[in-house]
């Protein structure tokens, strides 16, 4: 039986998960997240600032730390938008090896893609329905077309919540004039997924990652709904995410950090995730929505199982 760690890299976000693994099934032990917020400050430069370099550095250390405490054999880090974009990317995963002995693979956008349809179709049955996975992460945002066998498109656009909050919310709560500018960058840059979407016509929207889990406990306190431990779907309906999405768009950030269920490393880029979510579920006419537990770094473990299992022959 071995322990493995997956390390996920992302641009708001450092995830740790920590897992058993036995016969190609594995059981998480650890699960670990630190909000280090590497592309603050940098992002729309193509640079990693030097103390976002910093916290980066101090959370591989910690991680490691934590790695050797609990005996882990292999350890496997993906790094994303963030570094992947920026000039000194490169030097960063070299540092961090340098410190750490932890080697990090930077991932283009359509393996992103690809690792969290893993992830997700993992985590609970697509079905046989055609559906738009969307995972919104604070450089870049994946959009996959699929079911449960097949995907059919997938794409990774640099328009993540770091992005968008630099760009366009400077006034708190965010103003109707900036939503406006946000939707007409959305249109734009979103074109081949509206040629996507035309051609396969997904009727089910499934949300990966930190904003649609925060929403998700949102509407989980506010139902006084309790989640099953081992849950891989979260709860959140169509029907509900509208008065959630309301309440966050209106709200001061004092205020936002008062909603139960909202976390701090969220309290920012969820304003326009929440944009971002609206323009999709709109522009496409969606009317059911879905929430998956697992994404990339899930996606990064499944797929790792899958070469660790021996070769039949």
């Amino acid at each position: 039986m071995d322990k493995i760690a997956i390390i996920d890299m992302g641009t708001n976000t450092f995830h740790l998960l920590i897992a058993e693994v036995k016969e190609g099934n594995f059981r998480a032990l650890l699960k670990e997240k630190v909000s280090v917020k590497i592309g603050q400050g940098g992002i729309n430069k193509g640079l990693i600032t030097k103390d976002a370099w910093q916290r980066a550095i101090d959370c591989l250390l910690h991680f490691r730390e934590v790695i050797d405490k609990e005996g882990v054999e292999k350890v496997f880090a993906t790094a994303t938008s963030a570094i992947r974009n920026a000039k000194n990317g490169k030097a960063l995963t070299k540092e961090i090896f340098e410190k750490t002995a932890i080697p990090v693979r930077i991932i283009s956008g359509d393996q992103e893609a690809e690792l969290i349809y893993f992830g997700v179709k993992k985590a609970l049955d697509i079905g046989s329905e055609t559906s738009l996975i969307m995972d919104i992460g604070g450089g870049s945002v994946e959009f996959i077309i699929c079911n449960q066998d097949t995907i059919f498109w997938k794409q990774s656009f640099e328009i993540g919540a770091q992005r968008l909050l630099d760009m366009f919310h400077y006034h708190d709560p965010i103003i109707s004039e900036e939503v406006s500018n946000l939707n007409l960058l959305l249109n734009e840059k979103l074109r081949p997924l509206t040629q996507a979407v035309a051609e396969f016509k997904p009727s089910v929207l499934i949300g990966s990652s930190g904003t649609f889990d925060t929403l998700s406990d949102i509407y989980q306190m506010e139902n006084g709904i309790e989640r099953a431990p081992n849950a891989t779907e979260f709860p959140l309906s169509f029907e509900s995410y509208w008065p959630i999405h309301q309440e966050i768009i209106e709200k001061k950030k004092e205020e936002r950090l008062k909603i139960p269920g909202m976390i701090e490393m969220r309290v920012d880029m969820i304003v326009v995730a929440c944009c971002l979510i609206q323009f999709v579920l709109d522009k496409y006419q969606i009317k059911q929505l879905r929430v998956s537990a697992y994404a990339l770094k899930e996606g990064v473990l499944f797929n790792t199982l899958e070469q660790l299992q021996p070769q039949k022959g």
